[in-house]
């Protein structure tokens, strides 16, 4: 009996309910077709926005192997570059010894790859360390095969893609000389 009388006051319940929702809003209409909005939509898929920022700041720092640098560098006596707007009094004195070589890199031995990684990881140490004038070392390339340099040419033109760098000379021979730069890099 119990059972029966709950069902009742359940059943008069739902007719009252009915009811107030008829005289609130009026009498209603189903949606023809069943058509029915999803309440919970699929999220879309997250968009790794730091990822793409890495990438984008790696793509900016990618040294490219095509790049010809040979246009780009004074060959006197001995090879030099300078960004556009640096004197050549900055040549001057870098071939000279004016600027004390803080820190030096020898890619002595590493293949293309590596050397070009090392050598972007070293640029950017260095100017993040507040270095101004620093060393790289390619060699002669006398261990190559044919003799010939492979380092040597892409240093050049690495070196000149990257921003950080002002100048650079061929070292006096007490530092490397025709195997080995010295490079100036802007302040940070």
């Amino acid at each position: 009996m119990a059972q029966e009388a709950a069902r009742r006051e359940a059943e008069h319940r739902a007719k009252a309910e009915k009811e107030l929702f008829i005289r609130s809003v009026g009498r209603v209409k189903p949606i023809p077709g069943g058509h029915r909005a999803l309440l919970n939509p699929e999220r879309p898929a997250p968009v790794a926005v730091q990822r793409q920022r890495d990438e984008q700041a790696a793509l900016h720092e990618a040294l490219s192997d095509e790049f010809d640098a040979s246009t780009l560098l004074d060959t006197d006596e001995h090879l030099s570059y300078r960004r556009p707007g640096i004197g050549l009094d900055v040549t001057r004195k870098l071939r000279r010894g004016e600027w004390r070589i803080q820190r030096d890199i020898d890619l002595h031995g590493l293949r293309t790859e590596a050397a070009r990684e090392a050598l972007g990881a070293f640029i950017r140490e260095a100017r993040q360390q507040g270095l101004r004038c620093v060393r790289v070392v390619h060699g002669k390339g006398l261990g190559s095969p044919g003799k010939m340099p492979v380092l040597k040419s892409r240093v050049h033109g690495w070196l000149i893609q990257k921003n950080e760098v002002l100048a650079f000379v061929q070292a006096r021979p007490a530092q490397g000389g025709a195997g080995a730069l010295v490079v100036l890099l802007a302040q940070a």
